[in-house]
């Protein structure tokens, strides 16, 4: 008899994401000897991740992958140690070697606390990575939450890059993984259930002070009331259809923007476009050029939205001879004649 279909799902998802591991372990140059790819899965003792911890316990050694496991202490609850430290010990009762709790510290920006927190959490699984020299990281991102992730976009107004969602690879060199972006919040929790695995249900997940709960318990079960089952599934795939429109549009922008530069190959913080080149471009891959090039003069992404993108167009498209233009980071965007100049700081 073989195993509950939740545990089935679960760990074919984590076997394919491995073997993409060991595919692209294998086309590296050749090492002396040359040691088993080591993943690390990213756990918080929720259903999501632990599922995926027992999915990758169980499949790394048939395929001869080494595995740990690492839990991030925000320090944002009262006993948040001693439960991170029992995460850690669930990991290592599995089998994953090795295991790390790690604790940061939480900035506070005008970014938001969910924002804030992701990024010390982020930080913190990339130096865990590098120190052991981690193939990859997996993370325990649903379906449910890639529909969440696409809602929140299309609140948002960004386009079709925010509705794309969570990629299934992304970080530096491809390093985190989400294999369970195809498989739903039930069947994960299900699995925890049959395997008896202890898992922690993080009380901010239900906080209607945090954007992203009120999105899962509210405006999700909203739509469904109102549209029928099957709205979590349609967002999940509107995301990889948005995704696979950015990329292509990305890759039309990065082309379009070798064509109307005009600024002296390693100048610095600062892009200087051609207003005519630009104009003639289509409206979605010239916002995508504008945008890659306040970036690119010091603009942060995560603070640059599509207001700020419209305001540049129009510098091009309803040219009345307005005064420079501020950007997050205290970057800059001014027509000069025939001349889109983009730069960090004020000359003046």
């Amino acid at each position: 008899m073989g195993p509950h279909p939740a545990v089935a799902a679960i760990r074919l998802a984590v076997r394919r994401a491995l073997h993409d591991v060991l595919t692209a372990h294998r086309t590296q140059p050749a090492q002396s000897p040359s040691p088993a790819p080591l993943v690390l899965v990213a756990c918080s003792g929720g259903a999501d991740s632990m599922a995926l911890a027992s999915a990758l316990a169980f499949e790394a050694p048939r395929l001869g992958v080494r595995a740990g496991g690492v839990t991030v202490d925000h320090g944002l609850q009262d006993g948040s140690a001693e439960r991170a430290q029992d995460v850690a010990a669930r990991l290592s009762s599995l089998g994953l070697a090795p295991v790390e709790s790690v604790a940061v510290r939480v900035a506070r920006t005008a970014a938001g606390p969910e924002a804030d927190a992701r990024e010390a959490r982020y930080a913190a699984l990339d130096e865990v990575a590098e120190r052991h020299g981690a193939a990859a990281v997996l993370l325990g991102h649903t379906r449910d939450d890639q529909a969440e992730t696409v809602l929140l976009g299309l609140a948002r107004g960004s386009g079709t890059r925010s509705l794309s969602g969570m990629a299934a690879v992304s970080g530096a060199r491809g390093r985190y993984l989400r294999p369970f972006l195809s498989v739903d919040r039930q069947s994960t929790r299900k699995a925890c259930m049959v395997q008896s695995l202890p898992v922690w249900d993080d009380p901010h997940n239900a906080d209607p002070a945090y954007t992203r709960s009120r999105v899962r318990h509210e405006a999700l079960p909203t739509l469904e009331k109102a549209l029928g089952k099957g709205v979590v599934e349609a967002l999940a795939r509107t995301a990889q259809l948005s995704r696979d429109d950015a990329d292509a549009l990305d890759a039309w922008a990065a082309e379009a923007e070798r064509s109307v530069r005009t600024d002296e190959p390693g100048e610095r913080a600062r892009v200087t476009l051609d207003t005519v080149g630009l104009y003639a471009l289509p409206p979605a891959v010239r916002r995508r050029v504008l945008r890659r090039a306040a970036i690119e003069a010091g603009a942060p992404a995560g603070s640059l939205f599509a207001r700020h993108i419209e305001e540049m167009d129009r510098l091009l498209t309803a040219w009345r001879g307005q005064r420079a233009l501020n950007l997050p980071g205290r970057v800059e965007a001014e027509r000069q004649g025939g001349r889109l100049v983009i730069r960090h700081g004020s000359p003046r």
